[in-house]
């Protein structure tokens, strides 16, 4: 009988087989690997609580190994298809994200593992966009786009074997995954010859630049790799530092003690040379998509949080009509956020968190005390540990601001048209997983485990 390799390690192996892959591809990514690796051992050197808090949640182990990539395709086919491939490695579509009404015309998923134990195993995601034809007003490009599209494909013949083979004997060999790992990086690999005309890419670039990236290659290149680091502001400065083109302004909620959410700044994309299919030896010319990011991840937060985090966020972009520009944000937000309590004790009682609770060793020598206690009793004794349940997913407004600010023009769209989560799931051809409710998971099993007298 064949021996199995499991999804998890196969989405290691293409984990490490994406990381340098793109290390090659984008010389500064390795510095930014760097860059990270040593603020994290700065800040977890500084502060013993962290230290543990990590320990204890099985996010230490991980944390080298963090990476989240994003990529954009073109047609419900190619989305289909990324699902099965993401299948191979333990990655199921968590959450629908709408970035068109922050000016970006596309709608996404994110896969990622799931499950407590594959994310300590190997935390990969890959936040996956699918464009919107119909956002494109000229009918006629709109229809010119979809014809290229249909024309191409972004999968080697072998790689759809190999996810068949998968799915009709449950698994793959370690040879057999070792294949499909080489073959599923052709669809994530830079090719810098375009597969139209310049004239087309102009016009295509001019009805969006993220709609030119979509349609005008063999693939959808992956266009960042992104580490987390322990200290987003810590590694901002250290970009500065070292000269990176690091984004003005950090995506996502500001500085705080109890870290929520999400963070994301980056560097500015690569000018990449590309060659154009008009004429005898082709038209030479650039383009910009691909750059670096870093992440900051905190706190999970429940749909109440939630709420409030999107009143707070959106009430700092309105000041004034900004949005994120303008040298006072920092500020707006800043002050916005005033209103979001800032210690883990608040945040959990208010029910604005997710947490995973955990016997201390005292509570573990002395088990008939926990169960003589109301969880908030068993805490204040020192009896359980409340850690927060780190948010493995993405910000939909953060994400078309990284976006918009490596795209290479200025260009702030407003589009009319409403999120169609159920157009995206028959694209798809899958419901996505509830986020809320994996989190909800892990903190309900944490309390059942503990014994507590609630």
């Amino acid at each position: 009988m064949t021996q199995h390799l499991s999804p998890d390690e196969i989405r290691s192996l293409f984990a490490q087989a994406m990381s340098r892959m793109y290390r090659d591809e984008v010389p500064l990514y390795g510095t930014l690997m760097e860059l990270v690796a040593e603020v994290n051992a700065a800040t977890l050197a500084s502060d013993a609580a962290l230290a543990g808090r990590l320990q204890r949640s099985d996010a230490l182990d991980r944390l080298d190994e963090e990476r989240h990539g994003a990529i954009r395709v073109g047609t419900p086919r190619e989305l289909a298809t990324l699902r099965r491939m993401f299948a191979v490695m333990g990655m199921a579509p968590v959450g629908y994200y709408d970035l068109a009404v922050a000016g970006v015309p596309v709608h996404a998923t994110a896969f990622r593992p799931v499950d407590a134990a594959s994310l300590a195993r190997n935390p990969f995601r890959v936040f996956t966009s699918l464009l919107r034809l119909e956002l494109i007003e000229d009918a006629a490009l709109r229809a010119e786009a979809a014809r290229i599209l249909d024309a191409r494909e972004i999968f080697t013949p072998r790689a759809l074997a190999l996810i068949e083979r998968f799915e009709q004997a449950g698994g793959l060999s370690a040879d057999e995954a070792a294949e499909f790992v080489g073959e599923a990086l052709e669809t994530f690999r830079w090719h810098s010859e375009a597969t139209v005309p310049h004239a087309t890419y102009q016009a295509l670039l001019a009805a969006h630049r993220l709609v030119a990236d979509v349609v005008c290659f063999r693939g959808p290149h992956i266009n960042h790799l992104t580490p987390r680091t322990l200290d987003i502001d810590a590694a901002q400065t250290a970009m500065q530092a070292r000269g990176i083109d690091a984004k003005a302004v950090i995506e996502g909620p500001p500085r705080r003690r109890c870290p929520i959410l999400l963070r994301q700044t980056s560097f500015k994309a690569l000018q990449e040379p590309v060659l154009f299919p008009s004429g005898e030896g082709g038209d030479a010319g650039t383009h910009t998509a691909r750059f670096g990011e870093i992440e900051q991840r905190g706190l999970a937060l429940t749909p109440k949080g939630r709420a409030l985090y999107d009143e707070l966020l959106g009430r700092a972009r309105a000041v004034g009509g900004a949005g994120s520009t303008g040298d006072d944000y920092g500020t707006r937000l800043a002050s916005a956020f005033a209103d979001f309590p800032d210690d883990d004790d608040t945040l959990r009682r208010e029910g604005l968190g997710y947490y995973r609770y955990t016997l201390t060793d005292a509570g573990r020598a002395d088990p008939a005390r926990v169960t003589g206690s109301t969880l908030d009793e068993a805490i204040a004794s020192g009896l359980v540990a409340a850690d927060p349940v780190v948010y493995e997913d993405f910000l939909p407004v953060s994400a078309a601001g990284i976006f918009q600010s490596n795209l290479g023009g200025g260009e702030q769209r407003a589009y009319a048209a409403q999120a169609n989560q159920a157009a995206f799931e028959a694209a798809l051809g899958a419901q996505v997983h509830d986020q809320f409710e994996i989190y909800a998971v892990v903190e309900r099993e944490s309390l059942a485990a503990l014994g507590t007298g609630d």
